[in-house]
């Protein structure tokens, strides 16, 4: 049974770290780039960070410089490191299978976890 976990999310202060964790079963992780999706309350969904099963990365402009995809694929494990968190990502953070990618960036999600809140405020 295909599962992604999510882990880590929370209260955290503007310019705080954080580290979010998802962990696969199910299918075999290594052949699949991944993903991170965000949404915030009124918005749709955004694309957060990509990473190839090459280890190829691409992240969303707005977080560039601060936050870092990465997958530990003998843990099934993928990451995402945040820094200098700003208020304008709190989000509902989504751990993201995809079938395909372009520049590696996600095109094609198939399969979702259930998502880790993260809020930030002082």
């Amino acid at each position: 049974q295909e599962r992604l976990v999510e882990s880590g999310g929370g209260l955290v202060q503007p310019g705080g770290s954080l580290r979010l964790s998802c962990t696969a079963s199910g299918f075999h992780f290594y052949m699949y780039a991944m993903s991170w999706y965000r949404q915030s309350q009124g918005k749709e969904r955004e694309l957060v960070a990509t990473i190839t099963h090459e280890d190829a990365t691409h992240l969303v402009d707005s977080v560039k410089g601060r936050f870092n995809i990465s997958r530990d694929n003998s843990k099934n494990t993928l990451y995402l490191q945040m820094t200098s968190i700003k208020p304008e990502d709190t989000a509902a953070y989504y751990c993201v299978r995809c079938a395909a990618t372009v520049r590696s960036r996600c095109t094609q999600p198939d399969f979702w976890g259930h998502g880790t809140q993260v809020t930030v405020s002082s």
